[in-house]
């Protein structure tokens, strides 16, 4: 595949979708968000304020210099700061990856894939309508699909429930293994590393 290693420049940007405040912190819609901090804490880095609208660190993993950026807006709204930090660090879509829930992977499941719908998904259709393109990376967290007749939409913004909990810590350091291994090898080597388990 051509295009396998996010980000033909210098830099990579890793966008973490999720809501901001303490409302919503362990809901299953802000697992990109546990994934950046998770990524962070590897980086030894502490997120600040930026004027794209978005919280930053700028850091290395392996030989790849990165940018994690984690929207300060609603999830609705994520385009809007996550562009507007691609434009200030000069990292075009291509060297975008974007860590956000995905109901149709079952929960502890990665899946890695570029380009591609939204499938409902607020967080990636806002950032497809901000680049105008869906040519990006995505690194999808399986949260797996509502139990019954519950809404999707409520489903997404529920805490993970007490056994997914116990299994979320080693999911999300998991997922940042996935995210390093994309950044650093390309997505053939991290869809086959991280696609059968």
């Amino acid at each position: 595949m051509t295009n396998d290693l996010p980000g033909a420049g210098e830099q990579v940007l890793l966008a973490g979708l999720g809501n901001p405040g303490p409302r919503y912190a362990g809901n299953r819609h802000n697992v990109g968000f546990m994934v950046l901090d998770e990524l962070a804490s590897r980086l030894g880095g502490k997120f600040k304020a930026h004027k794209s609208g978005a919280e930053i660190i700028e850091g290395r993993l392996g030989d790849r210099k990165v940018v994690l950026a984690k929207p300060r807006s609603y999830m609705n709204l994520s385009g809007g700061p996550i562009v507007g930090a691609a434009r200030f660090y000069k990292v075009d879509a291509s060297g975008l990856v974007v860590i956000h829930d995905e109901l149709d992977v079952d929960y502890g499941s990665l899946r890695l894939k570029l380009g591609g719908g939204d499938n409902g998904h607020n967080g990636l259709r806002s950032i497809t309508k901000s680049f105008g393109t869906k040519e990006y990376f995505r690194v999808r967290f399986g949260v797996g699909r509502p139990p019954g007749r519950m809404d999707a939409a409520d489903f997404v913004l529920k805490d993970f429930s007490t056994t997914e909990r116990r299994e979320l810590p080693l999911n999300v350091d998991r997922c940042a293994d996935a995210v390093e291994e994309l950044v650093s090898r390309g997505l053939t080597a991290a869809q086959n590393a991280y696609h059968g388990s």
